[in-house]
């Protein structure tokens, strides 16, 4: 199992209320559904979520990036999340690079909560590191500690199975943040915004939707005087659903730039105020959003521009029923053909060859890898004639008169082949292509 624990800040002495944690909890469900408070710490369980954020150094490379806007000061990694929180609390960033009671008996003992209550007896007995605990009789432990400490060694050594009330994503998103120290200029307090926007962008992803409007309140300092008023707010919104951080920063600069305070500001507290399904509606492979704030098609005509036309090509349909020509090539920065092509009917292979591949034959029936088995047609396709290519005088048509077939080959699979029917001509057997 993989679990990582953040600890922040404000949790260094004693537990903090619950709502302290909601904005942290709720930016990690985007990550995994198994989030949960663990005394001061959020702790996630990532092991399910590796593979969709492309590996271990991927994920973990992005939750520290991230964690530290949120304010994160310690992050550990460790096979059981008690183990993982007991690490944040030494400094130690890795449970897995040594055996874990290997790592975990070197620690001290104030690492692990259960030990706090009997901490003067442990040190009369000589106990400075959990691995000097672990090394009295558990007998004795039982009988003379409370059953709580020899249930936390278990389970921070995953002897014993642990169990959590997991976070529960609240419908709405609010939070609030004491900023560090007084702010007296507006534009100035885009450093303790951007914190909240990242919670709440994991909010968003987490519930699949994107926001168009989000409301930024400031509190004044205690100190202020009574005509500045208690605080202000701004209105922020979109023209389309977003969760981009960088992108709702660059307009909350742009808003707050606009703003004048009253007082210095000690508090902030954002809230999504209008909160949409967010939908990908491209079907290209490509990532054509705005994602880096350039779309697709602006980053291919810069770089056309640098390279030439001829250096970057995409791929464009053509309305012709002759497989070699239903798809062609062109320079990306040309504009694409509006014709619309029309939707066929019949199965189209997944492979296709470069050059058809002229089949022996054994009487009538083609070979390929062995006898091939016709399955379905013929489909004839007939046309070309129009088409001619080469140099002037020298041109050839590109007439082709087939009969196509879907066949199956006992070694080969599922495979498109065709026969050709050029008057004058002895007919012939070409593959062309394979299914999938």
């Amino acid at each position: 199992m993989l679990w990582a624990a953040l600890r922040f800040p404000s949790t260094d002495a004693t537990p903090p209320a619950d709502d302290a944690l909601q904005g942290p909890a709720s930016w990690a469900l985007q990550y995994s559904p198994r989030v949960a408070l663990l005394e001061e710490a959020v702790v996630v369980e990532l092991e399910a979520s590796v593979r969709l954020f492309g590996g271990k150094r991927r994920l973990r490379d992005r939750i520290v990036q991230e964690a530290a806007e949120l304010g994160c000061n310690s992050l550990a990694w460790a096979p059981n999340s008690l183990a993982a929180l007991m690490l944040a609390r030494a400094g130690v960033d890795s449970g897995f690079r040594r055996p874990l009671p290997d790592i975990l008996d070197a620690l001290s003992m104030q690492v692990l909560s259960a030990t706090a209550p009997h901490l003067t007896t442990l040190a009369q007995l000589g106990c400075r590191k959990l691995g000097d605990i672990r090394r009295l009789p558990r007998g004795g432990i039982s009988r003379r500690f409370d059953k709580a400490l020899l249930t936390a060694l278990d389970r921070a050594y995953g002897l014993q199975a642990e169990a959590h009330q997991w976070f529960v994503l609240p419908e709405t998103f609010r939070t609030r943040l004491e900023l560090p120290s007084r702010v007296e200029t507006a534009p100035a307090m885009l450093f303790g915004a951007r914190r909240l926007l990242v919670q709440l962008c994991g909010w968003l992803a987490a519930r699949h939707a994107g926001t168009t409007a989000f409301r930024l309140r400031w509190a004044h300092d205690a100190m202020a005087s009574r005509s500045a008023g208690e605080g202000g707010d701004i209105t922020v919104r979109t023209a389309k659903p977003m969760r981009d951080v960088e992108h709702l920063c660059r307009l909350l600069a742009e808003n707050l730039a606009r703003v004048e305070l009253l007082a210095p500001v000690g508090d902030l507290a954002l809230e999504a105020l209008d909160v949409v399904p967010l939908e990908e509606a491209s079907a290209s492979l490509l990532p054509d959003d705005q994602a880096q704030g350039e779309s697709l098609a602006l980053a291919l005509e810069r770089i056309a521009a640098r390279l030439g036309p001829e250096c970057v090509l995409r791929p464009v349909l053509v309305d012709d029923h002759r497989l070699e020509w239903a798809q062609h090539w062109q320079p990306a920065p040309a504009p694409m053909p509006r014709k619309r092509v029309k939707p066929t009917s019949t199965p189209q292979p997944t492979f296709v060859l470069p050059e058809p591949l002229r089949l022996a034959m054994r009487g009538d029936r083609p070979l390929y890898q062995g006898p091939l088995l016709l399955l379905t047609g013929p489909h004839r396709v007939e046309g070309g004639w129009w088409h001619r290519v080469g140099p002037p005088g020298a041109q050839e048509t590109q007439q082709q008169v087939r009969d196509y077939w879907v066949a199956l080959s006992e070694h080969a699979g599922v495979l498109w082949v065709f026969e050709t029917r050029l008057a004058g001509d002895a007919s012939a057997w070409y593959l062309h292509g394979s299914f999938a």
